[in-house]
C-alpha cells in the first residue's frame, strides 16, 4: 500500500511513522508513506498557502492553487483509490472504515489547517472526509497519523501474529476482553482459572462473555450495531 500525505507541517509526522508497527511495515516493504510539504507547490514568492476568507470572519483558509498543484502533480505518478480530507465535520473513523481502507492500494490524505480548505477543493477532488472524533485539533496531521496507524497495522504481514488484529476492540462491535500475563499470582491478585485450564473452547467462550459484559457496561451503543 502507498499513502501520500499533503501537509503544511510535515515535521509533525516524522516521529509517528518512524517507530513501532509502522516502522516495521515500511521496513518490510508492505507500506510506503510519503509526506509532501504543501508550500513547495505554492507559486507565491513567500510560499503562501492560505488567505483571508471571502465574506469576512476570523481565520485563514487554505487556497485552491497550491492544493490543486499538489494533487495534480501526484496524480501523474499514481492513481489514488481515495482522496481523504481529515476534518472535524467528516464521517467518524471506526474499525469498519479502517478495515475497508486497508484493502485499498493507494491513498492520498489532505491535512487541513487554519480555518480549513477552500470548499471547491472538497467538492472537486476529495472522495472521503474523515474525523477522528468530535473535537478540533490545530491541524490534520495528528488525525492523519491516527488514520495511517489504524490502517497500517491491518495489512497482511505487518503484525507478527496476523490473527491479533482480528481480536482487537471493535472488530465485531465488541470491546476486547480482559487480558493477563505472568505471574499467575501477584500480591494475591490471581489470573482467572479458566485461562490456565488449557481448554481453548471454554477460554474462547469466557472471552466472548467478558467482551459482551465489558461492552454492555462501557459502550452499550456498540451492541445496537450488531
Amino acid at each position: 500500500m502507498r499513502i501520500d500525505i499533503i501537509s503544511v507541517l510535515p515535521e509533525l509526522l516524522e516521529s509517528p511513522f518512524s517507530h513501532s508497527i509502522l516502522k516495521r511495515a515500511k521496513a518490510k516493504g508492505l507500506l510506503e508513506i510519503n509526506v509532501h510539504h504543501l508550500r513547495q507547490y505554492s507559486t507565491f514568492k513567500h510560499q503562501q498557502v492560505d488567505d483571508y476568507q471571502f465574506g469576512g470572519g476570523a481565520g485563514m483558509v487554505m487556497m485552491m492553487e497550491p492544493l490543486v498543484n499538489a494533487i495534480e502533480d501526484l496524480q501523474k505518478q499514481v492513481a489514488y483509490d481515495e482522496v481523504i480530507y481529515l476534518t472535524p465535520d467528516g464521517k467518524t473513523l471506526d474499525q469498519r472504515m479502517a478495515n475497508g481502507l486497508s484493502l485499498k492500494g493507494n491513498l492520498l490524505m489532505i491535512c487541513g489547517h487554519y480555518k480549513g480548505i477552500d470548499e471547491r477543493f472538497r467538492e472537486h477532488f476529495v472522495t472521503m472526509e474523515i474525523s477522528i472524533g468530535d473535537f478540533v485539533l490545530s491541524g490534520g496531521e495528528l488525525a492523519a497519523a491516527v488514520l495511517v496507524d489504524s490502517i497500517g497495522r491491518l495489512l497482511p504481514g505487518v503484525l507478527n501474529d496476523e490473527t491479533s488484529a482480528l481480536f482487537d476492540s471493535f472488530q465485531d462491535n465488541l470491546l476486547a476482553p480482559p487480558v493477563y500475563t505472568r505471574p499467575e499470582d501477584f500480591r494475591g491478585w490471581k489470573v482467572p482459572e479458566i485461562l490456565l485450564s488449557g481448554d481453548h473452547r471454554k477460554i474462547d467462550e469466557w472471552r466472548h462473555d467478558e467482551a459482551m459484559k465489558r461492552t454492555k457496561d462501557r459502550r452499550p451503543d456498540l451492541l445496537k450495531k450488531q
